[in-house]
């Protein structure tokens, strides 16, 4: 697991290395700091006769200028923005971070591309993972990106081409040769849950020591319930939350749950010196790390990409990052929080339980059957 600013250095030696593609998607991109940067490598690139694709959410990016991205289009940058429909953009986004290099190698995880994120997450800069992988999987992160783009448009005409191709090809994960087992698993409204299901429900199900960092925390209750018989069945869980949070709404959501965890004897630690922004799920030796949040958007709305490495190596990488952080958090007391919760601290985290729990996905199942 490597910090922001390792996997931005990562990303832009990927992108100076790159021989005949670049594909390269975000959900934010602001545009002073490290977007400056990967402008640079990628205007870079174009001038070697490197294939450069770029995909930006409409909604996550729309603060971007065409002033800033006129050199690229104008260097040959194939570039779309996701779901421009302003109407469907606030609801429906793609929520994806993914550079792919040649088909060859890729960086995958939970960090978007603007300056509050540079820093190693302890003195500077928001607390985030990613991941460097090569070989076999990377070829299947970058098929995944051109559906992602032909997609871009989100027109009716094109969100049945895609769910006529996700039927076809019997979406889910993709078991991958390389050094390690590596499952590329992508997730959105038209994406099939069954098979992600069960494999995270397995994983889960036989495990022993579970340790999950979650920007965002607002699981469904079949995942709260197999949580509860980890812990039950002796087993060891253990949640890092954001102390400190871009979305105070989502921390107040996800405080709704901190008494049942307790109850179950799972272990829930605060964050502190920055925002946290992980998404990093280890269960046992294996290893879950992408884009998606444990919420409800994450889970049930937005389009996201999840890697499963059932790698000890990586797992053992992944648990000294979270042993580290841990050491930059609170652990959060059961009786203390417990005697501090006032009756408005308790209405807060009914009410936004409801906004995100509840309101959100019934607007998106409606707007979604409005499209078709």
């Amino acid at each position: 697991m490597s910090t922001v600013d390792e996997a931005y250095g990562q990303m832009e030696r990927c992108i100076d290395g790159a021989t005949h593609s670049v594909r390269f998607e975000t959900y934010i991109l602001r545009e002073a700091g490290p977007a400056e940067r990967f402008r640079d490598a990628l205007l870079r690139a174009c001038a070697r006769g490197v294939r450069v694709r770029v995909l930006l959410d409409a909604f996550g990016s729309e603060e971007v200028r065409e002033e800033f991205i006129t050199p690229l289009r104008e260097a040959g940058v194939r570039l779309a923005r996701f779901n421009p429909q302003r109407f469907l953009r606030l609801t429906f986004r793609n929520h994806r971070k993914l550079l792919v290099v040649d088909g060859e190698s890729a960086v995958v995880g939970g960090f978007n591309i603007g300056p509050e994120y540079s820093g190693d997450g302890v003195s500077e800069g928001w607390c985030d993972t990613g991941i460097f992988i090569r070989g076999p999987a990377a070829l299947e992160l970058a098929r995944s990106f051109d559906v992602m783009f032909s997609l871009a448009p989100f027109t009716p005409w094109r969100l049945r081409r895609f769910r006529h191709r996700i039927r076809r090809d019997a979406a889910g994960p993709h078991h991958v040769a390389g050094n390690g087992p590596a499952e590329v698993f992508t997730r959105g409204p038209l994406h099939p849950r069954r098979l992600l299901r069960r494999t995270f429900f397995h994983d889960l199900r036989n495990a022993s020591d579970v340790a999950i960092a979650s920007a965002y925390f607002l699981p469904v209750s079949a995942i709260r319930r197999v949580l509860y018989r980890v812990a039950q069945a002796g087993g060891r869980v253990r949640i890092l939350l954001a102390g400190k949070t871009d979305v105070p709404l989502a921390r107040y959501a996800a405080e709704r749950f901190y008494r049942r965890l307790f109850s179950r004897g799972i272990a829930i630690h605060e964050y502190r010196p920055q925002i946290l922004h992980a998404k990093l799920m280890i269960i046992d030796n294996v290893v879950y790390v992408g884009s998606s949040n444990l919420d409800r958007r994450s889970l049930q709305i937005n389009h996201e990409l999840l890697l499963r490495l059932d790698w000890p190596e990586i797992a053992a990488d992944a648990r000294a990052w979270f042993e580290a952080a841990l050491q930059n958090s609170d652990t959060v007391d059961p009786q203390q929080w417990r005697a501090s919760r006032t009756l408005w601290q308790r209405l807060r985290s009914r009410i936004a339980y409801h906004l995100l729990g509840r309101l959100d996905p019934l607007l998106a199942r409606r707007g979604f059957r409005s499209i078709f």
